[in-house]
């Protein structure tokens, strides 16, 4: 998508006002996507983004400007109105640039690429999914699936020499059913994501996707509404670790580190958790939904340990970010597309397996709530206040899961919740979501075993309400 010697050219006109970093992102990216709703194809629609970005650094000043325009005279004009931004009088600064561009080493086998399959085939797969869900139970009132890939090419040159090229392939299939019954409705998701081709899709079984949906769904629709106060809560594997995600690992980026906009600041080498956790972000998972074989600023991905039992040991930190912190980067830069800048960000982050059985963790908390899917929630990532959704939720009584119940939300501090984690199980499994911060929404997976909270605020309806 761009000669080395267009390159040398634009990150010179890039640094022709006294910055002392430049960087050329460039994107290629095509995309499929079908959606049914109401019995009938909604959306089946292709597309391609393509596009490029310039940025600046000048100590910590950051400009980025970007284009649709990835001819050597966009590219240029693009350079040059990022160096105006900078507004320097110093001379030019002669970029390190190579004389090829390397083909970064693949670690995420795609078998299937997904524009060799027929979108008769990706709208076979859609249909299962919906029909499974919509006549799981006379209840469900609306089903709804999606299938999406998504194949980015991407090409990072920078004036410290970096001059690479990836490949990313993504899929990821999504049913969401509602149940009805008068007035009242619940909703149900299951949404499981790779970064593989469609040998994905081929080992899925999309009838069982829509029922996972589908039970959700009608199970709490069915159920009484959870009670109110302060209890033990027990968070199950897979998408619980979004609890983590947003209450954690948001304050542990160099995206709120480096500005001192959070509750970890400054803490590198202190015990902010329980000794029984350990929470790592490992962007080199194979085929995992987040992972990456290089990052958005081209530096290859790393398996970054957060807290080792229990002591703070890493933030994860982009260039920028490490200007200001005085560290280096490690491989967490990202972004949604061309059209953003790089930042910290998280990739595939997850709380470490322990060595607790799951039936011993529910058999000694007496009295709780068994969390076995989360939904979705706001954080204030400066102070690690929350407020989580409870999507599948059950109540337990004398240390045995009870009944089901609905309109739970978990209410805490981050930096709370770490301390007061009292087991950890073994079995640590991951879900997918789409993340959203200030470099755009970018794929993540997260992770944890089955955990229990000694005690924590549970929301939902007191005795008379």
């Amino acid at each position: 998508m761009i000669t080395p010697s267009t390159s040398a050219q634009v990150l010179e006109a890039a640094l022709s006002t006294g910055g002392d970093f430049a960087e050329i992102f460039l994107e290629d990216t095509d995309v499929t996507a079908l959606t049914m709703i109401d019995g009938k194809m909604d959306e089946a629609i292709s597309g391609r983004d393509h596009g490029a970005g310039v940025r600046v650094l000048k100590g910590t000043d950051s400009v980025y400007v970007y284009t649709n325009d990835t001819s050597p005279a966009g590219l240029l004009r693009t350079a040059r109105q990022a160096a105006a931004a900078l507004d320097g009088k110093s001379p030019v600064v002669c970029p390190r640039v190579g004389s090829h561009i390397h083909r970064v080493e693949n670690h995420h086998p795609i078998v299937i690429p997904p524009a060799t399959v027929a979108l008769a085939r990706k709208a076979e797969a859609v249909r299962a999914g919906y029909y499974a869900a919509k006549e799981f139970d006379p209840c469900i009132s609306q089903s709804t699936c999606s299938y999406t890939d998504r194949t980015q090419r991407v090409v990072i040159v920078n004036s410290l020499g970096t001059m690479v090229e990836d490949v990313r392939t993504r899929i990821r299939y999504a049913v969401s059913a509602v149940a009805s019954q008068g007035s009242e409705t619940q909703t149900g998701t299951d949404a499981p994501g790779w970064k593989r081709g469609f040998e994905a899709i081929e080992a899925l079984d999309p009838a069982q996707v829509g029922r996972n949906a589908a039970r959700v769904a009608v199970t709490m629709l069915r159920a009484d509404y959870c009670p109110a106060g302060r209890m033990p809560v027990a968070i199950e594997n897979g998408f619980g670790g979004v609890l983590f995600h947003e209450a954690c690992g948001h304050s542990l980026e160099a995206t709120s580190v480096a500005k001192g906009h959070s509750v970890f600041c400054g803490k590198l080498g202190q015990r902010i958790a329980s000794d029984i956790v350990t929470a790592i972000d490992d962007g080199t998972m194979v085929n995992a939904w987040g992972s990456n074989n290089i990052d958005d600023e081209g530096n290859p991905t790393q398996r970054t340990v957060l807290i080792e039992n229990g002591i703070l040991k890493n933030y994860l930190v982009d260039t920028l970010g490490g200007r200001r912190m005085g560290m280096a980067p490690n491989g967490c830069s990202r972004r949604q597309s061309y059209a953003f800048a790089p930042t910290s960000r998280m990739s595939n982050t997850y709380i470490a397996a322990g060595s607790d059985e799951n039936e011993e963790i529910i058999a000694t908390m007496g009295d709780g709530l068994y969390c076995a899917k989360m939904g979705g929630g706001s954080v204030n990532p400066i102070t690690g206040e929350f407020n989580f959704a409870v999507q599948e939720g059950y109540l337990v009584k004398d240390g045995k899961i009870d009944k089901p119940v609905r309109g739970a939300t978990l209410i805490g501090k981050g930096s709370e919740v770490l301390l007061t984690i009292d087991r950890v199980g073994r079995d640590m499994r991951t879900g997918q979501g789409m993340c959203g911060s200030l470099s755009g929404s970018i794929p993540t997976d997260v992770g944890q075993p089955l955990i229990r909270i000694s005690a924590m605020t549970v929301g939902g309806r007191k005795k008379g309400e």
